[in-house]
């Protein structure tokens, strides 16, 4: 458990083709239902302070407690992923802390000397950042706001993964907007 944000609840690992890691994860590993979006809509985004528009292919499953997330970069804007990958590295990009008070946590962050890298938004309460200072080379902790819309698809990823029987193994998004 981290003495800042409490437990990690999401391992982010960056990968060359989603579908591919997400059989293996939902085959070899029993780990699923994902749930996977070809293309999250990502608004506000910024790296390093400048706005840009990633194109991010992203699948989420639990394994337990812990959300399983495949990201997969379809276009080179810059962003940590892609400092990732450039380095030469695929898997374990991240590890996330979940929060429902981002404002109070982002402070708390900040003030133990952490900066914001990467930051965005995805719908409603959905706020995103990542930071720059690195806990293991070539991993960083992100801080995501999961509460309404967002906390509720989170709540509905983790329900269908107690007692999956392997079928289904990749299921679209839920439209955030309908629950």
């Amino acid at each position: 458990m981290s003495r800042f944000l409490g437990p990690i609840r999401q391992l982010g690992y960056v990968v060359p083709d989603i579908e591919e890691a997400m059989a293996h994860w939902s085959g070899v590993m029993g780990v699923g239902p994902f749930f996977y979006n070809p293309r999250v809509p990502i608004e506000d985004y910024t790296f390093e302070g400048q706005r840009y528009e990633p194109h991010n292919s992203v699948a989420l499953a639990n394994a337990g407690y812990i959300q399983v997330e495949l990201i997969q970069c379809r276009n080179a804007v810059p962003s940590c992923y892609k400092e990732f990958t450039d380095a030469g590295n695929w898997g374990l990009q991240h590890t996330a802390y979940w929060t429902e008070d981002y404002d109070r946590d982002l402070a708390r962050m900040e003030a133990e000397g952490f900066r914001v890298k990467m930051s965005g938004q995805v719908g409603a309460a959905g706020r995103f950042a990542y930071f720059d200072r690195e806990t293991h080379p070539g991993t960083c902790i992100e801080l995501s706001e999961v509460k309404g819309p967002k906390g509720r698809m989170f709540d509905l990823i983790r329900a269908a993964s107690e007692g999956w029987d392997g079928s289904d193994p990749v299921r679209p998004f839920p439209d955030l907007s309908k629950i």
